[in-house]
């Protein structure tokens, strides 16, 4: 792989790779053998759909409870057009541009692996699309999760055959004006194309891999905050202790256990001697509680990955076995069921950092009541715990399963579907949330600390302290607080949690 650039169809997409191609800015080029596999699939496809005596599904037919409406040679290209035009059904809210960059790369990516029957230049008007910030405009709302996601992907490639609407240069634009632009002629559907671009779970995908992305850094700041809260609330250390994760040897408990002893490696406060024998739960079952949410990210993330280097869309065309088979691998309920596990594990970080706010304020441990010098003139940090606890109460109930649910479609002929793009989206929401949570537990022990001064947190602690406090100060009496909130989610957002 060039310096900046990425060969798609070269390998195995990872969620580090993805990070690169993201953050980095790199290219996309398609490799020279997922140029070959493509086209050897479009020519076998090409070949069996005038020689075949039998209906092929989405090829030679009509879709979903359409199936048995034979489709005549000259229609075929139509056929495929309008399937992308009437199914351009996604509403609600524009997503993301990151989401909408992760769609391209990893239907791309699924394409080039030679299963689907696309034409070539399909392919490379995608990583036209993906290299030139040229951003169609979708919306979060509209898919069922189960012939992939058909709504949001439709909206995604309207702008191919020079239809919709598209974001670039910072403005919005029809699709048309930016091809002619660029000198693009609009892709001419071939038999089975647009069924290739819209079936398949790529938005259920790339809200999902953002979501990953995003909880392994929040989870590293959930540590490093936990940590200066046990601080603050001058804990102890033992439960932290390698022994006792020894005993009960979940990874994500050991790896937990693990972190708080180097957060705390060299710190004053821990070491100093305890009047209190214990904790409460929500300090000493840290390593339980993260280190179960650990896990849940470790087993979603080994989901994700196999679903982001697979062919998902509908039918599957094996050219050396000679098949075409229909089946269902657009179906999302792998994803959907590992969504909401997802979002459990991380709703559950959000509860136990909220409880920790409300130890804070009590006025325990020598710590004065709502932290502040002078309660009762001031109110301190209350408020800020009952917007923790208002978002912790809507991550409860973003973590009803969505793939509990199936509503009937297309006639009855797509009579279970995963909605697993509905467990995709509301994990956005959920981790919106959190951020806020933690952002009001760091501004909780940052305070706390500072009235345990002069004595000291671990060098790493207060390297984390040095850094917040340029950005958000002590708070000596009552100041408007939603400032402050929003000062520290920023800074969360940008400090570099290594450790």
């Amino acid at each position: 792989m060039a310096k900046n650039v990425y060969q798609i169809g070269s390998g195995d997409l990872t969620f580090e790779l993805i990070e690169r191609i993201i953050n980095e800015n790199l290219k996309l080029e398609l490799s020279a053998e997922a140029k070959e596999r493509i086209q050897k699939c479009r020519d076998y496809l090409d070949k069996k759909a005038v020689e075949s005596e039998v209906p092929l599904y989405g090829i030679t037919t009509g879709f979903g409870s359409l199936c048995n409406h034979t489709i005549s040679p000259e229609d075929l290209s139509t056929l495929q057009e309008n399937l992308v035009k009437s199914h351009a059904c996604s509403v609600g809210q524009e997503v993301p541009p990151v989401i909408v960059k992760l769609m391209f790369l990893l239907k791309a990516h699924a394409l080039s692996l030679g299963h689907s029957g696309v034409q070539v230049i399909t392919v490379q008007r995608i990583i036209d699309f993906f290299n030139n910030d040229v951003m169609p405009i979708v919306y979060d709302r509209g898919s069922l999760g189960a012939s992939g996601d058909l709504a949001p992907l439709a909206n995604l490639f309207l702008p191919l055959i020079g239809v919709g609407d598209v974001y670039y240069k910072g403005k919005r634009c029809e699709a048309i004006a930016v091809l002619d632009e660029f000198g693009w002629e609009p892709v001419k559907l071939q038999s089975k194309e647009g069924l290739a671009l819209l079936n398949g779970t790529q938005f259920m995908s790339a809200n999902g891999v953002y979501a990953i992305i995003r909880a392994r850094r929040i989870m590293k700041g959930a540590d490093m905050i936990g940590a200066l809260s046990l601080e603050a609330f001058d804990g102890r250390i033992d439960p932290f202790m390698d022994c006792i994760q020894q005993m009960r040897p979940h990874k994500g408990q050991i790896e937990t256990g693990e972190a708080f002893r180097k957060l705390l490696d060299g710190s004053e406060l821990i070491a100093r001697p305890k009047k209190h024998v214990q904790d409460p739960y929500s300090f000493r079952c840290i390593p339980q509680v993260h280190g179960a949410t650990k896990d849940a990210i470790r087993y979603v993330s080994s989901v994700l990955l196999t679903e982001i280097n697979s062919v998902t869309d509908n039918p599957t065309i094996f050219p050396e076995e000679d098949l075409i088979i229909s089946g269902g691998n657009f179906h999302g309920q792998p994803l959907a069921i590992s969504y909401d596990f997802l979002a459990i594990a991380l709703a559950e970080l959000g509860n136990i950092s909220e409880r920790r706010v409300a130890q804070l304020i009590m006025g325990f441990r020598g710590l004065p009541e709502f932290l502040v010098a002078e309660p009762g003139l001031n109110s301190g940090f209350m408020i800020p715990q009952y917007a923790a606890a208002s978002m912790v109460s809507q991550n409860k109930m973003y973590c009803f399963a969505a793939s509990s649910d199936s509503i009937v479609s297309s006639n009855g002929q797509e009579d279970h579907v995963s909605m697993g793009a509905n467990a995709a989206t509301k994990l956005y929401k959920i981790m919106d949330n959190l951020e806020h949570i933690l952002a009001i537990e760091l501004m909780n022990a940052a305070q706390g600390l500072d009235f345990r001064r002069p004595t000291k947190t671990s060098p790493l602690l207060e390297h984390f302290m040095t850094a917040y406090r340029k950005e958000v100060p002590f708070v000596k009496e009552d100041i408007v607080m939603y400032k402050e909130i929003h000062k520290t989610v920023a800074f969360l957002k940008r400090y570099k949690f290594n450790y």
